[in-house]
């Protein structure tokens, strides 16, 4: 069992995906009133070796040794993983050992007006930041950033890598109804997008409770509605967990086994996660397929939210 590695997870986007969680949970430079992983505990944009250096290498050259080469290797997980200030020898460390395999950054993009962070991560394949408003209020409303932080400076770290990248760039916007569907933010938004002019945009939205009470997910239709007013070309709608059960990865057991668990008692994420022994963003990604095929509900209670199954 790796501590620092998870996965394989099933990914619609990059099919039999490693990850490499980078920091402690939850260290982040956003709250973003959305996160599937939990509320920040940590706001920050202090970057230091969180997770050593050494203890990372060490579980990516076991797993190498006894494991099939995974579609991509993934720098995700419990927060931003630019924070960590080792991520770039990291990376440069699995493109010495498997240098066909591909490595992606799963990032908010908060720390890209860094040069220093745009060089390190510089060598991977595919980056996917993200972008949900370019109003200072938008910003402020959904990702609560820290005080000193601006949407200003946030886009232009983005236009800034675009420019100095070589590899793609996969930008996901997340509507929320009410907070970043208005025509004054979707302008804004169509704006910094075409500045930024990443290779592909993603719309998503929320398929289960954030980290705030009454935030619902936007309908297909209204994603559609957006899409059809952004009107760009290399714009898709990513929203669609089950989507997930076609990917190779997908394991059928690991998905009986969230079942089962809490067939017995109702369990929160971090319950299902200490259970079953398996990180919190392997969990969320079979969370979200349950939930969407009607298999898992949830309810709030005292100590968060808990998924059981349906009446």
């Amino acid at each position: 069992m790796y501590k620092y590695l998870f996965g394989p997870v099933p990914s619609r986007r990059l099919g039999m995906s490693l990850g490499v969680d980078l920091v402690p949970k939850k260290v982040c430079s956003l709250d973003c009133v959305y996160c599937e992983v939990g509320k920040t505990t940590k706001l920050t944009l202090e970057r230091k070796e969180y997770i050593k250096y050494d203890k990372v290498i060490n579980e990516l050259t076991n797993y190498f040794q006894n494991n099939p080469d995974p579609d991509y290797i993934t720098f995700s997980g419990s927060g931003e993983p630019t924070l960590n200030n080792k991520i770039g020898e990291i990376i440069d460390f699995i493109k010495e050992s498997k240098p066909k395999i591909p490595i992606a950054v799963l990032t908010n993009g908060t720390l890209l007006f860094d040069k220093k962070v745009r060089d390190e991560i510089s060598n991977a394949d595919l980056i996917l930041p993200s972008l949900d408003a370019a109003t200072e209020n938008g910003f402020r409303k959904i990702n609560r950033p820290p005080e000193n932080f601006s949407i200003d400076k946030y886009i232009k770290g983005l236009i800034d890598f675009r420019k100095e990248f070589e590899g793609k760039i996969w930008l996901e916007i997340f509507i929320l109804p009410t907070y970043n569907d208005n025509e004054e933010e979707l302008t804004a938004l169509k704006n910094a997008v075409k500045q930024i002019n990443p290779d592909s945009i993603q719309i998503n939205t929320l398929d289960r409770p954030g980290t705030i009470s009454n935030l619902h997910g936007a309908t297909r239709d209204q994603l559609q509605n957006i899409m059809n007013f952004f009107n760009f070309e290399n714009a898709e709608i990513i929203a669609a967990s089950p989507e997930r059960k076609k990917v190779q990865s997908y394991r059928s057991d690991t998905e009986t086994a969230i079942l089962e668990t809490i067939e017995r008692r109702p369990c929160t994420l971090e319950d299902l996660t200490q259970i079953l022994g398996l990180h919190i963003s392997e969990i969320n990604k079979y969370l979200d397929v349950l939930e969407a095929e009607n298999k898992i509900t949830t309810i709030k209670q005292e100590r968060g939210v808990f998924y059981q199954l349906p009446d």
